[in-house]
């Protein structure tokens, strides 16, 4: 039986993974859970999955369950979420939010814990150092990201590819025009086609960024360069990403549009789960694809230079990002700001002296953070 910690039990995927982890009781148990205030949701998993620990981020939370559950050990704070993924068990499902998921992914390695990996924030700000450490402790990273899982179970057992492609539903913004996108909206912005997530994620998806995100994932995880991995718009998101091989080959993986079934296998791995939490209906609807338009989602341009880049750029990618999808969600900056105070950023902090490792990551992040509070051009 797999024991399994889930840092962000009471968010989208963390909800999906106990769902995953109820259907199969006899493969399955809770280790620990995480989460940061929601503790009414909390106090029912603690009920129905009986962990050996949780942690609540926030320290007034955690006291509503440490009076509750006098027995269970309660941590809080950042650095309890450090602790709880580096607690052994045999998988920590890393479904934070942000850069805050990079250092519990390197504390449940350095533990010797493989880790199911739905943070994109870990590859995507410290991807070289996390699977430099992953390799040389022996760790499994398990992609749960749908277009991320889809290229792994393209890839087993099939040796090396020429290609890698990913998928994208193209948001919600895929039929505007670059007129209409001068004035497009948070509200607009957040009316995702396909797929139900939160905010942070529906916007990128909406400026394209997070399949630029996906795109610095995937050549950490399958240690590709970026010039081999091609995005392509899918509408329909049945086909979740593909892998081309050098005879012009492509092998894809297909699935309605559901995380637990990239959960189940991330899980279950290396034996396939048993489990058909929806099913494809193949005659339902036709299957397109189309190249992304460069110049209406210059995020995405963006996010490739940086993924050729490396270094700290993915860093400040990442930070500025997160930074300006809440003003524009807050009415402060308009849709193409995003794209433009991205650029002015890695040009400000990209300038700078940076040592290498972790700490250089962390800094990137801090001082672009800072730059985009005290931006000398700032328009909010």
């Amino acid at each position: 039986m797999k024991s399994v910690t889930i840092l962000g039990c009471t968010g989208s995927i963390g909800t999906q993974t106990l769902d995953v982890i109820a259907a199969y009781p006899d493969k399955y148990k809770v280790c620990g859970l995480v989460c940061r205030s929601n503790v009414d949701l909390l106090d029912k998993q603690i009920s129905r999955f009986s962990p050996q620990f949780v942690c609540v981020s926030d320290e007034n939370c955690a006291d509503i369950i440490r009076r509750k559950y006098k027995r269970l050990d309660v941590f809080t704070g950042y650095d309890g979420v450090i602790e709880s993924a580096g607690i052994k068990c045999d998988v920590v499902v890393n479904a934070l939010v942000g850069i805050d998921g990079l250092l519990p992914t390197l504390k449940a390695i350095e533990s010797c814990n493989d880790v199911a990996l739905a943070n994109k924030e870990t590859l995507v700000t410290g991807g070289e150092i996390v699977m430099s450490l992953a390799k040389e402790k022996g760790v499994a990273i398990l992609p749960v990201d749908s277009e991320h899982s889809a290229v792994w179970q393209c890839l087993e057992h099939r040796g090396e590819c020429d290609k890698i492609i990913l998928t994208a539903s193209g948001g919600a913004f895929r039929d505007y025009t670059q007129d209409m996108l001068e004035s497009a909206t948070a509200a607009q912005a957040l009316k995702h086609p396909t797929w139900d997530m939160g905010k942070k994620v529906t916007i990128d998806c909406a400026t394209m960024m997070n399949k630029g995100f996906e795109v610095i994932e995937a050549m950490r995880l399958f240690d590709k360069p970026a010039q081999d991995i091609e995005v392509l718009i899918h509408r329909q998101s049945i086909v979740h990403s593909m892998v081309k091989y050098s005879d012009g080959s492509i092998i894809a993986q297909l699935s309605y549009p559901d995380m637990k079934l990239p959960i189940q296998y991330a899980l279950g791995y290396p034996n396939r789960g048993n489990k058909e939490f929806s099913s494809l209906d193949l005659c339902a609807q036709p299957l397109t694809f189309e190249r992304p338009d460069f110049k209406r989602f210059p995020c995405l341009a963006i996010a490739y230079e940086c993924a050729k880049a490396g270094g700290v750029y993915p860093a400040i990618l990442n930070a500025a990002d997160e930074i300006l999808v809440d003003y524009f969600c807050r009415g402060l900056i308009k849709f193409y700001d995003i794209s433009y105070y991205i650029n002015k950023s890695i040009d400000y902090v990209g300038g700078k002296s940076f040592d290498s490792g972790i700490d250089a990551v962390l800094e990137a992040d801090k001082i672009t953070r800072s730059y985009l509070i005290d931006c000398p051009d700032k328009r909010w």
